[in-house]
């Protein structure tokens, strides 16, 4: 039988402009940016929509992500579209933790806007890194940062595309082990990435180093009330289905500092006939990365208001 999944990307995805459409052509989407705007006391379409500085730094960049991708399900659903299961990567978790039923928007926008000051306040500027290691497999990659003190995987996006994370200085010496992963890995002696890019992000974000940030956000947890799943959800951290509600804060509080397993994620949906993923938001990240996990599945993207049309027409 045929799943669809709807899944959400995560920071690094926002642009100035998104969801601007459906915050002025649809009741949905003006609804979800209006009560962001109650909720934070600030104007959200006013961060998302003008030129300003504040959409890349973390503590805005994640309630604004939220809030659009939210703003375009609520549209996507409201002309009858429904995920058999959803999943996001990093920040996009909150998304699909709503698309699930989870978390009320409310709490989802209002969560993630005290997880981007958590984790923009965990370390002070300068201290933290990451960076993009390209075209080396996972297993050398593992074995070089596990013999390393301060770097850590942080995502799993694709074959191909691993990021690493932790202290400055122990980032940027991995990034030249693993380009010489010849002289650090004997028994690989082919093996070396490609390239290694250094991150423009404000953190070591899913490293050890936000292990704080992470019980902090615990305790904002404790407020938020949690539903049972209505349709099952993929955690970032185990890449395994969530059908109890008991399991939600417990891993939310670990994956700001643990790993996020999206490929990994991605098989676990593939594994239960999930055949159709719908990414929610702007950009086509995860398509991209769908591309190199499995080519063979149909991948649709809402980004536009037209999209949402083009969408409902494929899936008919």
């Amino acid at each position: 039988m045929s799943k669809i999944a709807f899944i959400y990307p995560g920071q690094g995805a926002q642009v100035c402009g998104m969801g601007q459409d459906f915050y002025e052509q649809t009741k949905e989407g003006k609804e979800t940016f209006d009560l962001a705007t109650d909720i934070l006391g600030f104007s959200v379409p006013e961060l998302c929509f003008t030129e300003n500085d504040r959409l890349d730094i973390t503590e805005y960049t994640q309630a604004a992500m939220v809030t659009t991708s939210i703003a375009m399900t609520k549209v996507l659903e409201a002309q009858g579209v429904k995920p058999d299961v959803t999943a996001g990567l990093s920040l996009g978790e909150y998304c699909a933790l709503y698309a699930a039923g989870v978390i009320s928007e409310k709490d989802a926008i209002a969560t993630v806007r005290q997880r981007g000051i958590l984790m923009q306040q965990a370390v002070p500027a300068g201290q933290g890194a990451m960076a993009a290691v390209l075209a080396l497999d996972a297993s050398v990659i593992e074995e070089i940062t596990s013999s390393m003190e301060g770097v850590w995987i942080a995502n799993y996006n694709c074959p191909g595309q691993i990021v690493i994370s932790g202290k400055k200085a122990a980032v940027e010496e991995a990034c030249e082990r693993l380009k010489a992963a010849e002289t650090a890995c004997e028994k690989l002696k082919e093996a070396g990435a490609k390239r290694t890019i250094m991150l423009n992000v404000s953190g070591p974000f899913h490293s050890r180093m936000l292990t704080g940030a992470g019980e902090k956000l615990g305790e904002v947890l404790e407020q938020v009330e949690v539903h049972t799943p209505q349709i099952p959800y993929v955690a970032n951290v185990t890449a395994q289905y969530v059908t109890d509600a008991a399991e939600v804060k417990p891993l939310l509080t670990k994956q700001v500092s643990s790993s996020v397993r999206w490929e990994q994620s991605v098989r676990t949906m593939l594994a239960d006939g999930v055949d159709t993923f719908v990414e929610i938001g702007p950009g086509k990240t995860l398509s991209g990365f769908m591309r190199k996990i499995d080519r063979t599945v149909k991948v649709l993207n809402i980004e536009k208001l037209d999209d949402v049309a083009k969408v409902v027409e494929e899936l008919k």
